[in-house]
């Protein structure tokens, strides 16, 4: 209970650190079917202020394959959904999206630090016309009482992702996270954090505060299977 109440307490904090802060909702099913595959599913909703004026969700699956050890692919699909700002799901909508991707992950264990690369590249079928993206994020996880993440580990985990396209002026997006988590068995972990998301244009740059809670779900139907999935979602 003092762990729950911990993540609570945190999770509470961050929401009044912003007097304007969103919410960013995840939850993430993976499924380990053997040394080399694994498939998952997830599920965002997210919203402009605290827990109201939701404007996004999305749903989508896909599935890695580990080439070598802290090497991997991954490729998915899934629907993308942005409404008007002002309410919940305000209409008209924004943008209706389906997308593919695929990506490279590469993980770099150091001490007690474990680094990610991830690099992606996205297909974007938007009701606005179709796109090419180009992501990358450097990801880092440490445990805090225990040398690795095992049932019953805090975690504090950290990463920042930049996004691209091929038309000028190129540069789209920065997202940046930092939170921590807490594995309660080999196959529920709760983390949460904060997001910062400043958008590019070339008349008006953005930028938008988000509180982050992640519930991911694992079941592992190989027992021997080593861990190679992303350190974090999305």
């Amino acid at each position: 209970m003092k762990k729950i109440s911990f993540l609570l307490f945190l999770f509470t904090s961050i929401s009044y650190s912003q007097n304007e802060i969103g919410s960013w909702n995840i939850v993430n099913f993976n499924i380990k079917l053997n040394s080399k595959w694994n498939t998952f599913f997830e599920a965002q909703l997210r919203s402009l202020s605290f827990y109201d004026q939701f404007h996004y969700y999305e749903y989508k699956g896909g599935a890695t394959y580990l080439i070598k050890k802290n090497f991997s692919v991954t490729t998915g699909i899934g629907s993308y959904n942005t409404y008007s700002e002002g309410g919940n799901f305000e209409l008209p909508a924004k943008n209706l999206e389906t997308r593919t991707w695929v990506q490279i992950n590469m993980k770099n264990p150091l001490e007690f630090v474990t680094f990610e690369h991830r690099y992606r590249a996205e297909q974007r079928f938007t009701s606005n016309g179709y796109r090419n993206r180009f992501r990358y994020r450097l990801g880092a996880l440490v445990p805090i009482n225990n040398k690795t993440i095992m049932p019953k580990t805090f975690y504090l985990t950290a990463w920042n992702e930049i996004f691209f396209t091929d038309n000028e002026p190129f540069f789209e997006r920065n997202r940046f996270f930092m939170g921590c988590g807490y594995e309660f068995s080999k196959e529920l972990t709760v983390q949460t954090g904060y997001i910062y998301q400043f958008d590019y244009r070339i008349n008006d740059e953005t930028g938008k505060n988000f509180l982050n809670l992640a519930i991911l779900y694992t079941l592992d139907l190989n027992k021997k299977n080593k861990d190679f999935t992303p350190i974090t979602t999305d």
